[in-house]
């Protein structure tokens, strides 16, 4: 027991601390760690800043840009479309799908890739269904992990555990692409079945901390004054009256913002006073919740509990509210809202009108606009983009959305089929092959390099690219092979096959969380096979173990995919220790019975 293996050991407990307090942010603790490391001689000053350079922290840089440029083209919200349909509302069918297709994915490309391409998808439905992220994002991220085991070249221990076999023994059996499936399906469906029936006291209810469109006081009190956005069914036998000669503004002081008809085929989402509501028609419209329903009762329509005809199209990705200010020198200055026709000049609809402390809502059609006044606009996001810009008006909150390049999805996609077949065809190294697509994204204009580098989220690529020189001190200083000799020595030689794989995973678990799980199958494996040799186990068996329980890494946000999603879902070092225990313990269980169900452990 050296004194730099005692310093690493301390630097490690000091770290976990700083994670489980918060003293400071997370990234700061991996700058920490870059600094403290080689002034402290534990490491070079070339490893404390290798990180940066590391094959993760590049591959998650060009991923998380891939994963923007096919958010940006459409991609993923046709993607998040289709999961909503299957999924609905419902918290548990969201976590299934997303979790599902997310473990499915990692087994044939790395987790940390398939989990940042489907961050935007997982946003854009947790805004679409008011599921707080923070519910769908940890169960995503831990299958992205387990998925990693469905195949052999899912993680990068799996794809090396073949080579390091045969530094023990030359003439040992490789393993086939699918010799680790039944393992890893047992593990992803208990991993499922964990977060199903334990969501409630281990998934946190958190919404963004860095949410980037605050609503002001200004607009959340104006918003009280006009109501709620309501959906309503027109019965066949409402014969067809123009919006105006209904007067909804007047006496209900609602607004109808949308209609569907013909089979919802036709959607008007900024419908004039002379559009006509006809039987069968689907409306969306926004008043107070006393009045619409009151409206509803005389006129005989229905109200939908949820929105389900413009479920999507006025969820939150799509379309929203805003504050807007009538400019001194705007050319709407002494026109009437009714003579500018807001809703057929700019497609978008006029809900209110805050002038000094008075609200306007009722006969709005008829009020003089001054400049000052603030309009509150209800429509879609695409629509008050093309607005921004306007001499006329000020937009004084932020506009959610963005329009997006549909015309470029093609090439979005073909990017990400570029780096997928440098991969799994080419055995192209991971970092280049996936800066290969996210570089196309920038040359075929997908995106421009500037919404590149503001689509990365450096906090994640800081902490990691600080954890790994902490996992170089553990090799440099021999601490990581002082742990495994001791336990190697603990064990003997007269221990029950069961016993050795059991203890070899709990060590393995353990490695992964201090070092990278590379560099933990690396030491591990050659030590297990010759610790089951010793005892008469099967050494292969030994070797898959170690392979697969370097993915058991759940405990502290140490894992790239944990880094990755802790930032989006607000997450807390707490949280990922309230999850990741169970979730450890379960792991290994299923691990053991698994391997010994379909490998048997003699």
């Amino acid at each position: 027991m050296t004194p730099d293996i005692l310093l690493v050991i301390g630097i490690l407990i000091f770290v976990i601390l700083l994670f489980i307090f918060e003293w400071v942010r997370v990234d700061v603790v991996g700058i920490l760690m870059m600094v403290l490391l080689p002034l402290l001689g534990l490491v070079t000053p070339a490893q404390a800043v290798s990180g940066l350079s590391s094959n993760a922290v590049v591959s998650i840089i060009a991923v998380i840009i891939i994963g923007a440029g096919l958010d940006k083209t459409g991609v993923m919200k046709t993607l998040s479309h289709y999961i909503f349909v299957l999924s609905g509302n419902s918290e548990r069918r969201i976590m299934f799908l997303i979790s599902g297709t997310v473990a499915g994915i990692s087994g044939f490309m790395q987790n940390i890739g398939a989990a940042a391409l489907f961050l935007p998808a997982v946003r854009r439905i947790a805004r679409q269904t008011g599921v707080p992220v923070s519910r769908v994002l940890l169960p995503m991220g831990y299958c992205a992990i387990i998925g990693g085991c469905l195949t052999l070249v899912g993680s990068s221990p799996l794809i090396m555990l073949n080579d390091l076999m045969r530094v023990v023994d030359s003439d040992v059996a490789p393993f086939g692409l699918f010799s680790v499936t039944p393992i890893g399906l047992a593990l992803v469906l208990a991993a499922i079945l964990y977060f199903m029936l334990f969501r409630k006291w281990i998934l946190p209810e958190r919404q963004p901390e860095d949410r980037d469109h605050p609503v002001s006081a200004i607009l959340e009190s104006l918003h009280e004054d006009v109501g709620t956005l309501f959906e309503l069914h027109v019965p066949w036998n409402f014969k067809p009256q123009t919006i105006g000669s209904l007067h909804l503004r007047s006496f209900f002081y609602t607004s109808v913002v949308a209609i569907a008809r013909h089979r919802r085929r036709e959607k008007s989402f900024a419908p004039m006073r002379d559009t006509e509501i006809h039987a069968g028609d689907h409306m969306a419209v926004v008043g107070p919740p006393d009045k619409v329903e009151e409206m509803a009762r005389l006129l005989g329509w229905e109200i939908r509990r949820n929105l389900v005809t413009f479920a999507e199209d006025l969820s939150p990705n799509e379309a929203g509210l805003v504050k807007a200010i009538i400019a001194p020198r705007s050319k709407l200055y002494r026109h009437t809202v009714s003579e500018i026709q807001f809703r057929k000049k700019f497609q978008v609809n006029p809900l209110a009108v805050l002038r000094e402390d008075e609200v306007f809502v009722a006969n709005l059609s008829e009020l003089v606009l001054r400049p000052g006044d603030a309009l509150l606009l209800q429509g879609r996001w695409e629509r008050f983009h093309r607005l921004k810009d306007s001499p006329d008006l000020i937009f004084t909150t932020p506009i959610q959305g963005e329009i997006l390049r549909e015309d470029k999805a093609a090439h979005a996609l073909a990017c990400l089929a570029l780096s997928l077949v440098m991969i799994l065809g080419f055995h192209v190294q991971l970092s280049i092959a996936l800066l290969s697509g996210a570089l196309g994204m920038v040359l075929l204009r997908v995106m421009s390099i500037d919404e590149a580098y503001r689509a990365v989220d450096w906090m994640t690529v800081f902490l990691l690219a600080g954890l790994i020189p902490l996992g170089m001190a553990f090799e440099n200083t021999g601490t990581a092979k002082l742990i495994a000799a001791t336990i190697t020595q603990w064990l003997g030689d007269e221990v029950a096959p069961i016993l050795l794989m059991t203890v070899i995973a709990i060590l393995s678990s353990f490695f992964t969380l201090v070092i990278s799980n590379v560099g933990a199958a690396v030491l591990l494996v050659p030590l297990s096979m010759n610790l089951a040799l010793n005892i008469g186990a099967d050494p292969r068996i030994a070797a898959l173990v170690v392979a697969v329980a370097t993915s058991n890494s759940f405990v502290l946000p140490t894992h790239q995919v944990n880094a990755l999603i802790m930032r989006p879902g607000s997450y807390r070092t707490i949280d990922f220790i309230r999850a990741g225990i169970g979730m450890t313990l379960l792991y290994l269980v299923v691990m053991i019975a698994a391997v010994w169900a379909f490998f048997g452990i003699y």
